[in-house]
């Protein structure tokens, strides 16, 4: 670490601070066997007698099924509708086959590892036990290439998921699929439903994930890979790559309808494609129904580093779930949707054919998709809806349902995640530390919780970009907005629950949860290349009565 990084987190964290963190330093591997390293509580691990009980206890809760399903992780070639790559995914499937279960069942998934290298499963969103959250070196060992396991949890939560590995850039390729959770007590009144996700793609068509990243560490914010689809046709341009400074541009297909979109909005890679369900927008994926019909959409977005505007020619969109959660309902034209985050939607369909139009924030491309109710010309691939240029869904729009929402206590415990980074490096942070994969607890200092703790975690964007945060075994609350000083804040009363939250520049956003879900947690950027650099740290639960080390609270 340099010393410029050092003096930084000396501001951040304070001398004190500073000092523990070195402290911290040294932890090994310990999923499976509880450790105590020099100067630190003992940590509660994924093998622990209290993660067991909160299993039994959701179990206890739960409905008494079980729910089978069985992932294959391969590479092979995928279609994406005209353009056929080699990649891996699940069963040869893009996006691989949904899982589908009911809140309150118990879920087995036999995982068989046909890779090159090892890989996890990550259940985005769920809150279920630690040693099943597929972290590897924090919650469970790799699979390695050959070999199989099996998870096994209680799914707690109704609404919509997804999973993915959590091994290098490997989510990048085709490792993703939904998992739809089903509520037993919900009215259901949709008479159709739709499953919709998006996703940014450069795999088998110009430079795999690991070289995006390869070059991105070496070009710094200024490294963007080009590649032109023009006319159907792709033209790669795979030895090329272009320096230039982000700008303010608007060159949305929305035209002069859209908002301004800030360039720091846009990913640092320019992909090749945007799909929605495996698809280009030259042969999209089609979603059938009967005029007058009422159709729930789940919405994914299971893109690497994409910030996606949707929208549905034609019509307006009602928000019913955030991350799984009932909101209010509330209705928009068109919302954004950052990498992990989930919306559903509720639509009453028109006669014809209209396009599901899912822009790429800051780039002149899209996904596509077609909702079709009866005969007549499919959308053109590059059709713009005047939706985008309409009412855009606001974080302050968003208030959890009563049933869902959280009372606003006092936190018992409050930490900061200052997100940092140098950009020339690409180099991304948490409280100006790195996060190793292979070693989660050398040079960070985690935020440490006792059980039963009701916690305060201010999300502090101290960089130019925008910063998908996703925390792992935990939902939160909303609770306000301010700038990155603390002036200016905003409460949100609404108290919406999510798991993952799009953090704009220069903003301070105040979440609270309860810490009922013992283990070692990942937080992190949901940008897939701001991870692979580091951009994490770990919600370290300890036993109560310990002594608990300098944290960034």
């Amino acid at each position: 670490m340099s010393q410029s990084f050092v003096s930084r987190r000396a501001v951040l964290l304070g001398t004190a601070g500073a000092a523990s963190a070195a402290a911290v330093g040294g932890g090994a591997w310990w999923a499976l066997r509880p450790e105590k390293a020099a100067g630190t509580p003992t940590r509660v691990s994924p093998s622990s007698a209290a993660v067991r009980q909160a299993e039994q206890a959701r179990r206890t809760r739960g409905t008494g099924r079980t729910a089978r399903a069985s992932l294959t992780a391969e590479q092979g070639r995928v279609d994406l509708g005209g353009r056929t790559v080699r990649t891996w995914s699940y069963g040869g499937r893009l996006p691989g086959q949904a899982i589908r279960c009911t809140a309150g069942d118990l879920l087995q998934v036999d995982v068989r590892n046909r890779l090159s290298e090892p890989t996890t499963v990550h259940w985005h969103g769920l809150r279920i036990r630690n040693d099943m959250d597929g972290v590897p070196h924090l919650t469970q060992p790799l699979i390695t290439a050959g070999d199989e396991m099996r998870y096994s949890f209680t799914v707690p939560d109704p609404g919509t998921y997804w999973f993915h590995p959590h091994v290098g850039v490997q989510r990048e390729r085709g490792l993703y699929a939904p998992l739809i959770v089903d509520d037993p007590r919900e009215a259901g009144d949709y008479d159709v439903e739709f499953v919709v996700v998006l996703d940014d793609w450069t795999d088998g068509v110009a430079a795999g994930p690991d070289q995006v990243l390869a070059t991105l560490r070496k070009g710094g914010m200024q490294a963007r890979y080009q590649t032109r689809v023009q006319a159907g046709k792709i033209s790669d341009h795979s030895k090329r790559w272009h320096y230039h400074v982000p700008r303010e541009v608007t060159d949305s297909p929305a035209g002069d309808k859209a908002k301004t979109v800030p360039q720091r909005l846009a990913s640092s890679v320019d992909y090749p494609f945007y799909l929605l369900g495996g698809r280009l927008p030259t042969a999209p994926h089609t979603f059938r129904a009967k005029p007058g019909q009422r159709a729930r959409i789940r919405v994914i977005n299971a893109g690497g580093a994409t910030v996606f505007r949707l929208a549905l020619g034609g019509h307006r969109m009602t928000v019913t779930h955030t991350d799984g959660f009932p909101v209010e309902p509330v209705t928009v034209d068109t919302l954004q949707i950052a990498s992990g985050e989930r919306y559903d939607l509720q639509v009453t369909l028109d006669d014809g054919a209209f396009p599901l139009v899912a822009v790429a924030e800051g780039k002149s491309a899209q996904a596509l998709g077609v909702i079709r109710t009866a005969s007549g010309a499919a959308p053109d691939a590059t059709a713009s809806p005047r939706e985008l240029g309409g009412r855009l869904l606001g974080l302050s729009d968003l208030r959890a349902t009563a049933a869902v929402r959280e009372e606003d206590k006092a936190p018992d415990v409050t930490h900061t995640a200052y997100l940092t980074g140098d950009m020339m490096k690409f180099s991304w942070h948490i409280n100006a530390e790195t996060y190793r994969h292979d070693r989660p607890f050398d040079g960070i200092t985690p935020l440490t919780v006792r059980g039963g703790e009701r916690v305060r975690l201010l999300v502090v964007n101290q960089t130019p970009m925008y910063h998908p945060m996703h925390l792992h075994g935990h939902t939160f609350t909303v609770r306000a907005v301010a700038e990155s000083t603390g002036k200016n804040e905003q409460s949100l009363p609404g108290g919406v629950r999510k798991d993952t939250l799009m953090v704009p520049p220069g903003e301070r956003i105040t979440v609270d949860f309860t810490a009922d879900n013992p283990g070692q947690w990942l937080l992190h950027c949901h940008n897939a290349y701001h991870m692979a650099t580091g951009m994490a740290t770990v919600l370290s639960y300890v036993p109560a009565g310990s002594a608990t080390a300098v944290g960034s609270g």
